[in-house]
């Protein structure tokens, strides 16, 4: 038996549900989890299906045959085959925690990622990246080359297949032109401060008033810098007896987390743009065991 997820995202009308059902049924196919959501405001629909195929059911003719039931919907949809791997580019900057973490939950098989390379405007973390036999970039960012710097990176995502690219603590600011290009394939990671903290030190800036919860929000990247929809989020409290070196400790650990929660949902197809806003589904009951965070 094979697995595959199926992505449908259309106007709301009666009968969607019905039409794919049955269409998988007709075709050999037993659906083994199904999440849907109707907005009732926006009038969108948005469905995530999971299957197994008899031996032999192939995912081409599936597609094919799928096409009259999208077009009477109008739907934007798409299959996918759980045993693929999506190709994921990792970008880095001189903080490191989000990226150790991400390796670390590939390396042990809880991120199921192909990481086809690591971009760093710093060598920082070359020697890491490359002991885990993963291809390193140094791009180096300045005023003066960043049009040419953004080319090559570019350049890069295309030649590697990069299918996701992660910013994980890479600080520097992406063009307009390659947000729009890049749509819904770039996740950022960020403490949740903003906008009330903006600069350097935001965890010092957060010690001297006083802040009780430190968060942390991971999100689609587009040209508002830091605004684009919303993956997930996430919050630690803290204390007064606390020091600015914890709340420093433990914005990282956050960060970490929900960053790794993001790209696991976007990896599994849990994620829908709905405007400026996402649909997230739960992880599926019947593969929480496959798709669990460690």
């Amino acid at each position: 038996m094979t697995a595959f997820v199926l992505t449908v995202q259309c106007i709301s009308r009666r009968g969607i549900v019905a039409a794919i059902s049955g269409y998988l049924a007709k075709n050999g196919c037993n659906i083994t989890d199904s999440a849907q959501f109707d907005d009732a405001v926006t009038g969108n629909f948005f469905m995530r299906t999971t299957f197994v195929a008899e031996t032999g059911v192939d995912l081409d003719a599936l597609t094919k045959g799928f096409a009259p039931v999208a077009e009477e919907f109008d739907m934007t949809w798409e299959f996918h085959d759980a045993r693929s791997k999506m190709k994921v580019l990792l970008m880095v900057s001189n903080f490191g925690h989000c990226l150790n973490d991400l390796l670390y939950r590939w390396r042990i098989g809880g991120l199921p990622i192909d990481i086809v390379g690591v971009v760093s405007n710093h060598m920082t973390y070359q020697k890491v990246v490359v002991n885990h036999d993963i291809p390193f970039h140094h791009i180096r960012v300045t005023k003066e080359n960043k049009p040419e710097a953004e080319a090559r990176l570019m350049s890069l995502i295309e030649d590697s297949g990069a299918e996701l690219v992660v910013l994980a603590r890479y600080m520097q600011v992406l063009s307009d032109e390659m947000c729009r290009k890049m749509s819904g394939r770039i996740i950022n990671i960020h403490h949740s401060f903003l906008p009330s903290f903006k600069g350097a030190n935001p965890y010092k800036q957060a010690y001297e008033r006083g802040v009780k919860l430190i968060g942390a929000t991971a999100h689609y990247v587009t040209a508002d810098l830091d605004e684009g929809p919303i993956i997930e989020q996430d919050t630690v409290r803290i204390t007064h007896a606390q020091s600015p070196d914890d709340y420093v400790s433990l914005g990282r650990d956050v960060e970490a987390q929900v960053l790794a929660r993001a790209v696991h949902a976007h990896i599994h197809h849990r994620v829908f743009l709905n405007g400026n806003k996402t649909v997230v589904f739960p992880a599926s009951p019947g593969s929480y065991a496959s798709e669990r965070m460690g």
